[in-house]
């Protein structure tokens, strides 16, 4: 059964550094779990509680940063409520058109909210490069604050 769970652990770590890249997968949520849970299986004996509180603290700033840079994004642009939900359904659609998809989504939702909203051209699209650079600014965040996270876990593992 431990084998099971350890598989489980790293398949789950796995997974949340996929999620650095897909939108609707909880990337860092699940990495964290995966740390979690590998720590677990060791008793806490290598992984403590002081080391999961930094990776749950560096979790949770990932998340909100996630969160403010693509409202930021988008808000600094002007854009409107339905640019906002535009790009929100471009994410969930361009999951199914791959990575060009995943990329183009929340642009062209983002453009097609804000020309819905108000007819403009030049707000429309000033509302889907905001999108885009949201999105951009928020999976570097994403990566980075991933990458951390597993120096940390792995330095304490081996430390």
């Amino acid at each position: 059964m431990t084998e099971v769970l350890w598989f489980v652990a790293i398949a789950t770590m796995l997974l949340g550094l996929l999620g650095v890249f897909l939108p609707l997968l909880p990337g860092v949520p699940l990495l964290f779990a995966g740390m979690l849970l590998a720590a677990w299986l060791d008793n806490f004996v290598r992984v403590g509680v002081p080391t999961l509180a930094i990776l749950a603290v560096l979790g949770i700033a990932a998340w909100l940063f996630e969160t403010l840079a693509s409202v930021w994004g988008v808000k600094r642009a002007g854009a409107s409520g339905l640019a906002i939900a535009g790009a929100g359904v471009g994410a969930i659609l361009g999951i199914f058109a791959g990575l060009p998809g995943l990329i183009l989504g929340p642009i062209v939702g983002a453009v097609c909210g804000e020309y819905l909203a108000r007819r403009d051209h030049g707000t429309a699209t000033r509302a889907g490069i905001a999108a885009g650079i949201g999105f951009l600014v928020a999976m570097v965040a994403k990566l980075a604050t991933a990458v951390t996270m597993l120096a940390v876990f792995i330095f304490a593992w081996f430390a």
